[in-house]
């Protein structure tokens, strides 16, 4: 990162901070530490604000289990007194504001994990077992949904640049007659902070639809670095923090089925790189009498 401060004079000895616009960054100029995956990862885990509970108890699915219906954080529930077999998660939604805006989705931590472990051990034994399998599978999916998506996110980012075209042009006439006297100074404020703030908005859409547009053509190389990554997992046995967090986005949880008298609850993985696996996705339940 370059430019990160300005001096208005040499003769000027105070720093002051550029903006980010005017900040540069030059990438690859030196060897990495690390490679660019598991600096994403860390960021991402960064973001992601795990609280420590009370009685300093620690569960791996903190921040990556969520509620399959209302899409919140499921809440890691524990206390000195719970034996590991009691440690639970409950959607924070519903424990904020009640079973009526959404159900508890109560799952209990063991259950969440055993039921992840399998179909990690399921999901890496079969990529590896059956590469090119996956890939036609993964290529084939990726085609129909990326021409729909990519179609829908070109169209955006027209409408998007032909708005902003036109703000710079209605600015400029609003500047003209601001000048000629046909506008007076309280509205062309007005009026400018409305298209300037509308501007600014659509910079950021633009910027953000450019880069999910730039991720759907990288299909192809996620996909070989998924499969790399399942390659490590062979052998898989136990689940850790670092396992869970290289191979998984997030685990949502679903409401109890009770309806047959027993009970069972499914749970659907979303995996870094490929995310849900719908030709993988095998149900994957806890069933209770």
């Amino acid at each position: 990162m370059n430019f990160k401060t300005y001096r208005r004079s040499y003769k000027s000895k105070k720093k002051l901070w550029n903006p980010e616009e005017k900040q540069m960054v030059f990438e690859n100029t030196h060897k990495a530490i690390i490679s660019v995956d598991v600096w994403e990862k860390v960021q991402a885990l960064r973001k992601n604000k795990r609280r420590p509970t009370r009685t300093g108890k620690t569960n791996l699915f903190s921040g990556v289990a969520y509620c399959a219906d209302c899409g919140a954080k499921l809440y890691y529930c524990t206390s000195k007194s719970f034996e590991t077999r009691q440690d639970h998660f409950v959607c924070s939604t519903s424990r904020l504001k009640g079973v009526e805006t959404c159900s508890t989705h109560f799952i209990r931590a063991v259950v969440l994990e055993e039921m992840v472990l399998w179909h990690l051990q399921y999901v890496t034994s079969f990529v590896t077992a059956y590469e090119d399998i996956f890939r036609d599978k993964m290529n084939a999916k990726h085609t129909t949904d990326r021409k729909k998506q990519s179609a829908l996110r070109r169209k955006h980012i027209a409408q998007a640049e032909r708005r902003s075209a036109e703000l710079s042009k209605l600015f400029k006439r609003m500047y003209e007659d601001n000048v000629s006297g046909k506008l007076n100074d309280i509205r062309f404020e007005e009026l400018s902070n409305d298209y300037e703030a509308e501007q600014a908005d659509l910079e950021n859409k633009l910027e953000q639809w450019q880069v999910e547009l730039t991720k759907q053509e990288q299909h192809a190389d996620d996909v070989e670095r998924f499969i790399c990554k399942c390659r490590q997992y062979t052998d898989l046995i136990e689940l850790t923090p670092a396992i869970l967090n290289d191979l998984v986005n997030k685990v949502f949880a679903e409401a109890p089925d009770k309806s047959d008298g027993k009970r069972k609850q499914n749970i659907h993985i979303s995996y870094d790189l490929v995310g849900i696996l719908p030709e993988l996705n095998n149900p994957i339940h806890e069933e209770m009498a």
